[in-house]
């Protein structure tokens, strides 16, 4: 027909459908989701003196982490959706929004094994966690989970074919192919392995907690002598295990002095019920974290097994879709995580919005226990 509109000619595309709209309409909210509550948990962590603490150092990184996937990688996506699932920049383009996005999964991968093990030698030999766990290592240690995620995502950069555009989950990926003629089987076994050791850990983690769940807190126990003195010749030497425990005052008992210490703060060997609390909390949100990360991950997991070992395989569309965006959300879910599980983050929060201003307490009356 002659009057037949542009959209019947052959060759061009129709008008989005509905699908494609409600596909936008959930990935811009992801984008504002993730994008706003990972700058405001970055900025918070920043601006909190209170919150210059080697685990918030690990949640600062892994937020903005997720924010810069949010803000670069997925408005390629919403532009492939616009465009009928067609890539329509340069192939290098999509070697690069490829690159980042496995660099992104790989980092938070290496950065929750890292936060695993800081985890468990804050509950588990405190001391040491105390002693070693500075800034400066903070540093070396992100740093270090860098250079393994780049690592990690940067060979199939150079070899040609591995990253491409993937129709069917409208994004530059891994281009999985049957086992025989596959070259991404190694990066997946190192996620598994990763996601695996992390839940190990967390596994022992556990495990300690309950051998020690029927310990007593430590209570200072009154040092007594007959004569004042407390140290040295006839002393119990009860006056310097309360020093030693956390409990004494003032400078290092002569009988220490011969101990090479650091500090009285730096010197604690026993971890507080009120530490012992705060870092069972922390390690309760992180192991959420971890967990939402390899529940989120995981049908994406399966549908690229699925490819590697079943030759001429056909995924079902909804599942791969469904997986695919499983594993966008990911990046939006951390900072709601830690603000419902963070009392810290939470009241800092709070402080900081205009319209809410809490009164300050009132003093307490001093009293003493007869």
């Amino acid at each position: 027909m002659a009057n037949a509109s542009e959209a019947d000619e052959p060759g061009l595309p129709g008008p989005p459908a509905a699908s494609t709209y409600a596909k936008l309409l959930l990935l811009g909210l992801i984008i504002c989701v993730s994008l706003a509550g990972n700058l405001a948990l970055a900025l918070l962590v920043l601006k909190e003196r209170g919150l210059h603490r080697a685990p918030y150092y690990f949640l600062l990184d892994l937020c903005l982490a997720d924010a810069v996937r949010a803000a670069i990688c997925f408005p390629f996506v919403l532009v492939s959706i616009r465009h009928g699932s067609a890539w329509t920049h340069s192939p290098l383009s999509c070697k690069v929004v490829a690159f980042l996005a496995v660099l992104f999964c790989f980092h938070a991968a290496f950065l929750l094994f890292c936060i695993s093990v800081t985890r468990y030698m804050a509950v588990a030999h405190h001391r040491f966690y105390a002693k070693r766990l500075t800034p400066w290592t903070c540093v070396a240690v992100i740093c270090m989970v860098w250079t393994l995620s780049v690592a990690m995502a940067f060979p199939p950069v150079v070899d040609v074919g591995t990253y491409k555009f993937i129709r069917e989950e409208d994004q530059c990926i891994f281009e999985h192919r049957y086992v025989k003629a596959n070259d991404t089987l190694g990066f997946m076994l190192m996620l598994a392995v990763l996601v695996g050791a992390t839940q190990a850990v967390y596994g022992k983690l556990l495990c300690f907690q309950y051998r020690h769940r029927r310990m007593k807190p430590v209570q200072m126990v009154p040092a007594v002598s007959q004569n004042w003195t407390f140290h040295g010749p006839g002393a119990t030497g009860q006056a310097a295990a309360n020093w030693v425990a956390g409990f004494g005052r003032g400078p290092m008992p002569p009988t220490l002095l011969g101990v090479r210490q650091s500090g009285h703060a730096a010197s604690r060997s026993l971890l507080g019920m009120e530490e012992f609390k705060a870092e069972k909390r922390l390690g309760k949100m992180f192991y959420v974290i971890t967990v939402l990360f390899l529940l989120l991950w995981s049908p994406y997991l399966v549908a690229c097994y699925w490819r590697v070992f079943v030759k001429a395989c056909s995924i079902p569309h909804r599942y791969l879709a469904t997986a695919v965006w499983l594993s966008f959300a990911q990046a939006a879910v951390n900072p709601i995580v830690c603000f419902l599980l963070n009392k810290e983050l939470t009241k800092g929060l709070a402080a900081h919005v205009p319209c809410r201003r809490t009164e300050p307490p009132l003093p307490r009356e001093p009293y003493c226990v007869m």
